[in-house]
């Protein structure tokens, strides 16, 4: 593993805020950059052989489980570390932006375990970047009640039963613009991660939980070896006992599905399991495989749990997380409770089901995106469960999943709809408004929308005009009606930027990696004088 030798100091160019000295203190950022220090490099490569691998992909070359590790995968032995204080029991876990009032309500929620996203639900203002994580830090030290100008208080409840929190942070591809080492940027990842463990890791400890955190977007073993170093480095430099740390990865990227096994096995001291990241897997089948034609999918609401090679997935990770002793987590219920009443039991009832399937096939929890529905997935839990805290006994030896099952798209594919494609054009745009305005959660037509949704509307749109399902003509009939009733809607909407968005990201020959890469870039960053 690296050494921690600081090679340069880490400047702050981002505009001063009420209480960011708390957050930005000399020590933390010296603990940032002897970070950045030790991985930035590695990070890097692991980028150019991420684009490398796309490369193979593209020329045709066949995904398969790597030869390289069929020992890993042989070995009936090795087991991750036994779950972390406050992990044991993950039923139900809630997800949102690390912004006050999410935090009070995820927490107060009666969900076991509250993700506190960086990622998909974040839009990385400076503001939202710094903010978060005294939001972080206020929740650790239970000081985070607070009153709108309104007038509605927010409150942690009184007893012991709150959430564990558990932080996402940005994934590798990304860098945050307003922390520099000469005159380059420090990985996203380093900074979320980095600032929460420097001020939260011993607070938690102490608190009788642990520095818990879900690493996203990663797309093999290497990427999780690096993330273990990462730990293995953080503990030493802050004197916390290794293997303190626990990390849950979302397998939410084509590769990274059949790499399973390997990346627990690099994570294994740190490990608390696999989670079905639903929503980015089917976006990093469109990005892998979306210029073959024998991979078209049909409209995303089409595209259901239940089709065979989202099957192959969901059982393949339930499979390898409990051979190997670790948790296995649901995906995504993004229903948001409305209040027609109709409309409502019918989202209630869609979650249970949803949630029911996970259950029975041997999930030991999932992720709710409204504190409305944790009761919803908590009693299906409980009926599986039981007084039981997970169910990780089910080995699932009866799964025997194939590459060509986890690639068995062919099924599941069909024609878009006039429909389908104006309600991705209308959700990519009227989230690239809001994500551009600092909200990356947005309730859309009864769901909770975030950057992931985003990107499957928008590379759904590229691979229906790549092969000529829909015209370019039709779809920018539909960008130009749905500007206008953005515009119309929201009269403060950032219309032209976000159609301009659209276009380079979802109209253009060459599909873009991310949205967020190239938003981020042209309209969130900007640089003050580096303060001393």
């Amino acid at each position: 593993m690296p050494t921690s030798t600081l090679t340069g100091t880490v400047r702050v160019l981002g505009e001063p805020g009420d209480r960011y000295d708390e957050i930005l203190t000399p020590e933390a950022l010296d603990f940032i950059g002897r970070l950045d220090a030790a991985f930035s490099a590695r990070r890097f490569e692991l980028l150019a052989e991420r684009r490398r691998c796309a490369e193979r992909i593209a020329s045709g070359v066949p995904l398969d489980f790597p030869r390289a590790t069929a020992a890993v995968r042989a070995d009936p032995d090795w087991r991750v570390a036994a779950p972390g204080p406050g992990l044991t029991d993950r039923r139900v876990e809630i997800t949102g932006p690390p912004e006050r009032r999410m935090a009070v309500n995820a927490l107060n929620s009666g969900a076991r375990v509250w993700m506190a996203d960086f990622e998909d639900a974040t839009s990385p203002t400076w503001e939202n970047v710094i903010g978060g994580q005294l939001t972080l830090l206020d929740a650790v030290e239970r000081r985070i009640d607070f009153t709108t100008p309104e007038g509605k208080e927010y409150r942690l409840r009184e007893d012991d039963e709150l959430a564990t929190v558990v932080v996402r942070p940005r994934g590798w591809h990304l860098v945050e613009k307003h922390l520099v080492v000469d005159e380059r940027p420090v990985p996203a990842a380093l900074v979320d991660f980095g600032l929460y463990f420097f001020h939260c890791a011993r607070r938690q400890i102490e608190a009788g939980r642990g520095p818990y955190f879900y690493l996203p977007k990663l797309e093999n073993r290497y990427e999780a070896r690096l993330w273990n170093d990462v730990f293995v480095l953080a503990q030493d430099l802050l004197g916390i006992p290794r293997g303190t740390v626990r990390a849950t990865v979302l397998i939410e990227t084509l590769t990274a599905a059949f790499e399973m096994e390997e990346i627990l096995y690099e994570l294994r001291a740190h490990s608390a399991g696999l989670n079905a990241g639903r929503w980015d897997y089917l976006f990093s089948l469109i990005k892998n495989l979306g210029h073959r034609p024998d991979f078209v999918l049909p409209d995303r609401a089409k595209v259901t749990m239940t089709a065979p090679f989202m099957r192959a997935y969901t059982e393949l990770l339930v499979r390898t997380c409990h051979r190997r002793g670790a948790h296995a987590i649901g995906g995504m219920a993004a229903q948001v409770p409305g209040r027609d009443a109709a409309a409502d039991e019918a989202a209630r009832s869609k979650v249970g089901l949803d949630k029911e399937r996970e259950a029975e096939d041997g999930f030991d929890g999932s992720w709710v995106a409204h504190p409305g529905l944790v009761p919803v997935c908590r009693a299906v839990f409980d009926e599986v469960l039981g007084d039981r805290p997970h169910q990780l006994e089910r080995t699932r030896d009866d799964v025997e999943v194939t590459a060509a099952e986890l690639l068995s798209v062919r099924r599941t594919s069909g024609r878009p709809t006039q429909e389908g494609v104006r309600a991705n054009v209308a959700v990519a745009l009227r989230y690239f408004d809001a994500w551009l305005r600092g909200q990356g959660a947005v309730a859309l037509g009864g769901l909770m929308e975030d950057a992931a949704t985003a990107e499957i509307a928008r590379v759904q749109i590229w691979q229906w005009l790549r092969h000529g399902l829909v015209s370019g003509e039709t779809v920018r009939e539909i960008v130009a009606d749905e500007a206008a009733a953005l515009g119309k809607e929201y009269p403060w909407a950032r219309v032209d930027e976000v159609v301009a968005l659209f276009e380079r990201t979802a109209l253009e020959r060459e599909l873009p990696a991310f949205f967020t890469t190239d938003a981020y870039a042209r309209h969130l960053t900007f640089k003050a004088e580096a303060l001393a």
